[in-house]
């Protein structure tokens, strides 16, 4: 309590005399009055801006304020600043405006009350009362500083322009404040206005960095590279051991396309920084531009190695060569992995290495490493979906059902409501003959499935499927045309649909149909024309399903296709060569249950 009782005898100090110090810190945001407290402030405004401009008219000839007026000013005064203080901007601007109209001319009271103003967003008025307290005591830099603040919130940079302009012409001691003026002749683009500033800045402060990199910005965008080259060579003097100014030069020459006085400088910076990423990286940049490939990657790699390059700048680089990726040259991609592999070695603590080392590896089919390396990944954050989501993907690929199951698993305790999760658990239960479990693991997932037809088709295929495995013929068929509502050509349901109708001998015009649809696209695949032929084979048309048959042995090795082959010669009366064709199934691989009887007895079984 003691320190606000010794802050408010601060500013009866300052009241007595016209002067305000700002208070610590930049404002925060504008705290927004209540549009009672806003009309209630408004129209109190009103009444004692009346009182003002009548009071005002008789100043000329009204005697000084009295000690008792002096102190009640004083006493509202502080009373405001309290409020200030304590963020209550409605009472603040209620004691304050009373003091006002007891002393308006008294500059701190001005100002406190364009600072309240300007706290609780009324911008208007904190303008005209921070331009009362510049006009009131003109050699007040705090005074100019807020007016200058309150014109920038409101974008106004030319008037934010002129009041620094006014500052520093004012105020003795206050050159510092030309970079604030320099910045906003640059905001509005004022390039001639920001140089002059700077240089009237370098005479009374001389050599300063901060100017010298402005006045680089001025020359860039005026297109004059040798000036700016040469603020360069003066920081580079001024600053003979430090590093990122010559880093800084060498990659003004290489944007610039000097490419042999980048490769001058960038050495240099070497010479004093053996181990700076940056300069390696300006190399391999400028070797690059060269086509000097093997000499730009051996730079990439030692710019690799230090451990000083960050993060998220190695990211950076390594998104660009994801993005040359899978179609770039395989001296391309190994470099890409090499530099993969250098950053888990120096962040090996960190997901981001690992994932965006499994990209690269996944780009560069190499699944099985990417796989383990999303893995990894997921050992230091396991929340993100996307690297789940890759391990799953890359499981599937690879037929690794046993994964599979265990990722998706692990990831549905995360992720309960992903439905492509459900779908690959639900598919990985069906691999492992388990289609109970497999149909309870897609009826969830599809539930979850919003706006994205392809993946409800994708579940009904699945269900039908796993349905049939279950002989619930009825839901199989309903999974199967719901399917081929999301999409009419999905190859997996007509074959499959059309095989399953073809075993039960139902539905066989729809049947073949199905399947002829399918081998109508792919006329050649052993095992469409397998259920092709046994749609007709069910139809009796045996000569039609023979010349599928037929066909689809030029290219198959499946038992269960030769088998089928024999079914249908047996049935055209070409018994000799069926017996003949089951024998050469049965050596060949797995086949039916009947196949056994069918040889022991030479008759055909269905």
């Amino acid at each position: 309590m003691r320190q606000v009782v010794l802050i408010l005898l601060f500013w009866v100090s300052l009241l007595a005399v016209g002067y305000a110090q700002p208070t610590d810190g930049a404002p925060g945001p504008p705290a927004k009055l209540s549009r009672k407290e806003q009309r209630a402030l408004e129209k109190e405004q009103r009444e004692l801006d009346k009182k003002l401009a009548e009071a005002r008219a008789k100043r000329a000839t009204a005697p000084p304020l009295s000690e008792r007026e002096q102190e009640q000013s004083e006493a509202l005064f502080v009373d405001g600043v309290k409020y200030v203080l304590l963020e209550d901007y409605t009472k603040a601007l209620e004691r304050l405006l009373k003091a006002y109209a007891l002393n308006p001319d008294n500059a701190a009271i001005n100002y406190k009350i364009a600072e309240a103003n300007l706290l609780s967003g009324n911008l208007r008025d904190a303008t005209n009362y921070a331009e009362s307290a510049t006009r009131l005591d003109p050699k007040n830099a705090y005074y100019y500083l807020l007016l200058a603040q309150i014109q920038a919130s409101q974008k106004q940079y030319e008037a934010a322009t002129k009041t620094y302009a006014s500052l520093i012409k004012q105020v003795p001691n206050s050159g510092s404040y030309l970079f604030n003026l320099a910045d906003l002749y640059l905001a509005q683009n004022r390039l001639p206005e920001a140089l002059t500033t700077l240089e009237q800045a370098e005479k009374e402060f001389g050599q300063v960095d901060e100017i010298s990199f402005k006045k680089q910005q001025i020359y860039l965008k005026q297109n004059k590279l040798d000036l700016a080259l040469a603020e360069g060579d003066k920081l580079i003097k001024a600053n003979p051991t430090e590093p990122r100014y010559v880093l800084a030069q060498a990659e003004m020459y290489a944007s610039n396309n000097r490419l042999t006085d980048a490769v001058r400088v960038a050495q240099q910076a070497l010479r004093l920084d053996p181990d700076s990423p940056q300069a390696h990286m300006i190399l391999a940049e400028v070797y690059r531009q060269q086509s000097q490939p093997d000499q730009a990657a051996q730079q990439l790699k030692l710019a690799f190695a230090s451990p000083a390059l960050d993060i998220d700048e190695r990211v950076r680089i390594l998104v660009g060569y994801i993005k040359q990726l899978p179609n770039a040259k395989e001296s391309v991609n190994q470099l890409a992995r090499d530099l993969a592999t250098a950053t888990i070695k120096t962040y090996p603590k960190d997901a981001k290495s690992y994932v965006v080392a499994g990209d690269i590896q996944t780009l560069t089919d190499h699944k099985k490493e990417a796989r383990n390396t999303y893995l990894q990944a997921l050992r230091f954050d396991n929340s993100k979906f996307q690297i789940w989501q890759q391990v799953v993907l890359i499981d599937a690929e690879l037929n690794q059902t046993d994964s599979l199951l265990a990722h998706t698993d692990r990831a549905l305790e995360l992720f309960p409501n992903q439905s492509s999760l459900w779908f690959y658990n639900g598919v990985a239960h069906m691999l492992k003959k388990q289609p109970a479990k497999g149909v309870k693991a897609l009826e969830h997932g599809r539930k979850l499935v919003v706006n994205n037809a392809e993946l409800l088709g994708q579940f009904d295929a699945q269900l039908g499927d796993a349905y049939h495995e279950l002989h619930d013929t009825e839901k199989s068929d309903a999974a199967y045309e719901a399917a081929l509502v999301s999409d009419p050509n999905n190859v997996q349901v007509l074959n499959n649909y059309s095989y399953f109708l073809s075993l039960r001998g139902e539905k066989l015009d729809k049947a073949k149909q199905m399947s002829g649809k399918v081998v109508k696209q792919f006329p050649d695949n052993d095992t469409y024309l397998d259920t092709y032929a046994w749609v007709l084979y069910k139809m009796k048309d045996y000569a039609g399903a023979k010349t599928a048959l037929e066909k689809a042995l030029l290219t198959t090795k499946d038992a269960s296709v030769i088998e089928h082959y024999g079914d249908v010669l047996f049935q055209l009366g070409e018994k000799d060569k069926a017996v003949a064709e089951w024998q050469r199934a049965r050596k060949t691989g797995t086949t039916s249950d009947l196949l056994e009887r069918k040889l022991k007895d030479h008759k055909l079984y269905e």
